[in-house]
């Protein structure tokens, strides 16, 4: 947004700004933010930083956890959300050295810059262009509890299905069936409004909107699609959108999650990746001769892709409940392997996208439980990989598969390979695959060995608690 600590000032008197807030992201992909008056913001903040405690980010260990952010006043915007006016900025974490302090090597926002500057050296590209898609939910009540004596949780959304019996309030009816809401009209599409009110505020953030709609998922599950931008710059802007989103949605009364399976028996939120390199501004992924309009060069980004996924998915799906999502039957994607306009298979080639700076693919395996900087710069690691080694995709088995992918024989089925099935065997194919992340020096090795610990705590701590499903199956045993 600015160039200049003139520029900031001169736009702090204008608005009456009297507070600047300052948002890191911690190594799980969760903002952080620290504020001060405006009269502590000086030149020397954009120099020296501001001092934080990084072992609380997950970065550092406690006898060297001190560690300063300094502010990047180009990523500024104005916050809708505090009483006092408010200029929010992002600070990219620096470790304090003599003479001078240097960028840490595990700040996310840091990965993603190294990524996009080895893209550049290798000649292959100069830029990624990304778009992603947020799929989200949005309920009226959430409650959830975990203690030895008590498991669970309870949700709820005025549309959903199962409210048709409701007769404590008055009920009007046109609830959406289980699956039922892909692009549902109103009166049955009460988030209409909200979605709008939503796509506004993110374009007057700067993140231009393509379209919003009802998604599949009756209780309240929606998609705002945004348009493509440089992959760092993207990554900022999904940590932005989520912020606005779910802040909006908090101040109306709602509660937005983007957990990839909140709900049982309905469709999951993915967050799809819609990606395509660029060189001097000129297109890389077309060629009007090649598979779907595909040049060579976006297939070996695809069989790179592919073949790095499972341990790609470590970052691009980090959690636990990233893969009770990733089940068949719910259009999204179970295999590894490439198709045009098919939602069965992990990379689809739009059908619609015909044109030169149109040609791309989305990966659709990801969702917005992961770090979007550690995500999508894996995504682009693997993709250059594939192109350095000319990995085909055809060779390797991946596909195309142009069908569906659910109703094949299990003979068929069982010639494709499998994206993982728990985060736990995602971790297994980091800890086995993982120099395409280190060339370049793009991953710390320590950062991957932090994010696998951890990752492996949660995962344990998960299956460590009793389900409630289990008293169903085995309490009368």
């Amino acid at each position: 947004m600015f160039k200049s600590y003139e520029e900031v000032m001169a736009f702090c008197k204008e608005q009456g700004i009297q507070m600047i807030d300052f948002k890191m992201i911690d190594l799980m992909g969760r903002w952080r933010h620290l504020g001060i008056p405006i009269g502590r913001f000086k030149p020397e903040t954009l120099k020296s930083g501001i001092g934080f405690d990084g072992s609380n980010y997950g970065f550092a260990p406690v006898e060297k956890s001190d560690m300063v952010f300094i502010p990047d006043i180009t990523s500024a915007v104005y916050d809708p959300f505090t009483e006092v006016p408010t200029l929010s900025m992002i600070g990219d974490v620096f470790v304090i050295a003599q003479p001078e302090n240097f960028r840490f090597d595990q700040d996310p926002r840091s990965i993603a810059v190294k990524a996009e500057e080895y893209m550049k050296s290798t000649g292959i590209a100069d830029e990624m262009r990304i778009g992603p898609e947020y799929e989200f939910h949005v309920f009226d009540e959430i409650t959830y509890d975990c203690q030895p004596h008590r498991v669970g949780f309870t949700i709820d959304a005025e549309q959903a299905i199962w409210n048709s019996g409701n007769n404590e309030t008055q009920n009007l009816g046109y609830k959406i069936p289980l699956k039922g809401g892909y692009h549902i009209a109103s009166p049955q599409d009460i988030l209409y409004d909200l979605r709008s009110r939503m796509c506004i505020l993110l374009e007057e953030n700067n993140i231009p909107v393509k379209y919003h709609h009802h998604e599949v998922g009756g209780p309240g599950q929606v998609e705002i699609e945004v348009e493509f931008g440089p992959m760092r710059e993207m990554a900022d802007k999904t940590m932005l959108a989520k912020y606005l989103i779910k802040n909006l949605a908090f101040e109306e009364g709602k509660t937005v999650t983007f957990m990839p399976k909140p709900l049982f028996g309905e469709a999951g939120n993915g967050l799809h990746v819609h990606m395509h390199l660029f060189k001097n501004d000129e297109p890389l992924f077309y060629d009007e001769a090649g598979y779907s309009g595909l040049s060579k060069t976006a297939l070996y980004f695809i069989g790179g892709l592919l073949k790095h996924a499972p341990a790609v998915l470590a970052f691009t799906n980090p959690s636990t409940n990233s893969y009770k999502r990733l089940v068949p039957g719910y259009e999204a994607p179970v295999s590894l392997c490439f198709a045009t306009a098919n939602r069965s298979a992990v990379i689809r080639v739009p059908a619609y996208a015909k044109s030169p700076y149109q040609k791309r693919f989305e990966f659709r395996s990801s969702d917005a439980t992961c770090n979007p900087y550690l995500a999508f710069s894996a995504i682009l690691m693997a993709g250059l990989d594939g192109i350095k080694n000319q990995i085909d995709p055809v060779a390797e088995g991946f596909g195309p598969y142009d069908v569906n992918l659910y109703k094949l024989s299990p003979e068929e089925q069982a010639k494709i390979k499998a994206l993982p099935k728990s985060l736990d065997e995602a971790l297994d194919a980091l800890e086995k695959d993982q120099e395409f992340l280190l060339t370049g020096g793009v991953f710390p090795q320590r950062l991957i060995e932090i994010w696998i610990e951890a990752k492996r705590k949660e995962a344990r701590r998960v299956n460590d608690i009793p389900h409630p499903l289990e008293f169903e199956l085995y309490y009368d045993l």
